[in-house]
C-alpha cells in the first residue's frame, strides 16, 4: 500500500501542475479579450463622433473574426457602422449574424431594415416588418410602414388592415391619420376619410396634404 501511494504522489503533483498551468491563463486570456473588446468599442465610438465611420468599422473589425463573430454586440454595432459607411451588403450581413446569436430579439432586425430600405428592397422589408409583428404584434411603426408598402403597392384593402392597428395603438399619431385618411380616400369610404384629415388639421393645422384631400372631398 506505501508503495502504490509512493507512486501515484508525482503523477498526481503533475496533474495539479498541468491543471493550474492552464487554468490560469484562461482566465488572464479571457480578461485580456474583454479589454481588447471594450478598447476597440471605445475607439470605434471615438471615430464615429468624427463621423469617420469606415476607420471605426476597421477598429473592431482588427479584433479580428474570433472575437467579432460570436459577440452580438460587435455584430449589432458592425452593422450599425458599415451601414454609416455605405456598404449596405456588409451591414446586411452583421445584423444577420446578430439575428442569429439572439434569435429573440427585434433589434437587430430594425437593424436589417436600415440596409434593406437603403436597397428599396421592398419585398424583404416586407419579410422584416412581419417578423417583427410575431416578435411584437403591438409594434405600431412596423403595423404603418407595412400599412405604407402596401398603400404604395395601391393594395389598399391590405394596406388599410395594417394601418388600422398602427393608428388604434397612436390615435393622433400625424402620419397614421394622414395616411389612413388616403386609404380610406381610395377606397372610397370618403365619410371616414373626411374625419381622418379633420383630425390632421389639428395636429398640423395647415397640413397641405390633408388640405388637398378635403379640397377633393369637397361637394
Amino acid at each position: 500500500m506505501m508503495r502504490s501511494i509512493s507512486l501515484f504522489h508525482p503523477i498526481i503533483a503533475a496533474f495539479c501542475f498541468l491543471w493550474w498551468s492552464t487554468a490560469t491563463p484562461v482566465h488572464a486570456k479571457t480578461s485580456a479579450s474583454e479589454e481588447r473588446i471594450r478598447e476597440a468599442f471605445a475607439e470605434s465610438y471615438r471615430l464615429e463622433s468624427l463621423q469617420d465611420y469606415a476607420a471605426a468599422v476597421k477598429a473592431l473589425e482588427a479584433l479580428g473574426r474570433e472575437l467579432v463573430h460570436p459577440v452580438y454586440e460587435a455584430n449589432l454595432r458592425l452593422g450599425w457602422l458599415c451601414y454609416k459607411a455605405g456598404d449596405h451588403d456588409k451591414s446586411l450581413t452583421y445584423y444577420q449574424r446578430a439575428t442569429t446569436l439572439q434569435p429573440l430579439a427585434t433589434e437587430p432586425i430594425w437593424g436589417l431594415l436600415l440596409p434593406v430600405t437603403a436597397k428599396e428592397d421592398w419585398i424583404h422589408a416586407e419579410t422584416l416588418y412581419k417578423a417583427i409583428l410575431k416578435q411584437d404584434h403591438r409594434n405600431a411603426t412596423a403595423h404603418y410602414q407595412l400599412g405604407l408598402i402596401y398603400y404604395y403597392r395601391q393594395n389598399y384593402p391590405e394596406a388599410l388592415k395594417y394601418l388600422e392597428v398602427s393608428l388604434r395603438l397612436s390615435p393622433f399619431d400625424y402620419y397614421s391619420m394622414l395616411m389612413t385618411g388616403w386609404t380610406r380616400y381610395f377606397l372610397g369610404q370618403k365619410a371616414e376619410a373626411k374625419v381622418l384629415f379633420e383630425r390632421v388639421l389639428r395636429f398640423t393645422p395647415q397640413d397641405a396634404s390633408a388640405l388637398e384631400g378635403l379640397q377633393l372631398l369637397a361637394p
